[in-house]
């Protein structure tokens, strides 16, 4: 089924700076798909395809060698993945699953090429936005390098404080993928946001927090 225009073309940064004629011609080579949470978007064993989050939340992640998930990113509403796949990048181990019943529209690989070339705009917000999903990776490697869940919760909490301009934050994650995302288990970061509620650091209501010492936060240790 085709995508309705105003579920994708017009929600995702890559193409909604363009004309709304130009968008509608983009609107015309999506299809338009439904998944389930826990249903898996793509996979290695997919063909090349990139994928715009309409509705719903996907998880981004790989497989270790023992099998277990390396949670990447959550792409929410106006994200989008696949586009190295699409650029001929093998997907050899990055896997895309729906954490809530997710609606995906999706780009295939020669329309996508043939996009490129006839919008050299496009060209250029993919770079900008591959640069912020570059800073992204840095970041969540500089995580795993502490040594302590508390430092890592820290560091992640005064990212999104930062990114907020608001003394409230909201996780955009379950805890059990935070935990993934951190290095650690669903117990340890319960732990560990006691430990920050109980200096006074933060007040956490489920997923959402208020900053109450912002200079702690940032200079954790």
């Amino acid at each position: 089924m085709k995508c309705h225009h105003h579920l994708c073309v017009d929600r995702v940064p890559l193409f909604n700076h363009l004309s709304f004629e130009e968008q509608e011609i983009i609107n015309k080579l999506v299809t338009h798909q439904h998944f389930k949470k826990g249903n898996v978007i793509f996979s290695p064993e997919t063909e090349p395809q990139l994928s715009l989050i309409a509705k719903g939340a996907m998880k981004v992640y790989r497989l270790s060698a023992n099998g277990k998930e390396q949670l990447l990113r959550i792409a929410e509403v106006g994200d989008f993945e696949g586009e190295s796949f699409v650029l001929g990048v093998n997907n050899e181990n990055l896997y895309g699953e729906a954490i809530s019943d997710t609606e995906v529209c999706v780009v295939k690989q020669s329309d996508f090429r043939d996009l490129l070339l006839q919008y050299p705009k496009i060209t250029l917000k993919l770079l900008t936005i591959n640069a912020m999903k570059m800073e992204e990776l840095e970041k969540q490697t500089q995580f795993l390098t502490m040594e302590k869940i508390e430092e890592r919760l820290a560091l992640y909490l005064s990212y999104l404080h930062k990114a907020s301009a608001s003394a409230y934050i909201e996780i955009p994650m379950k805890m059990k993928e935070l935990a993934a995302f951190l290095g650690t288990s669903p117990e340890t970061i319960s732990r560990k946001f006691k430990l920050l509620e109980n200096r006074k650091i933060i007040e956490r209501d489920n997923k959402l927090i208020k900053v109450i010492d912002e200079n702690t936060l940032y200079n954790f240790q």
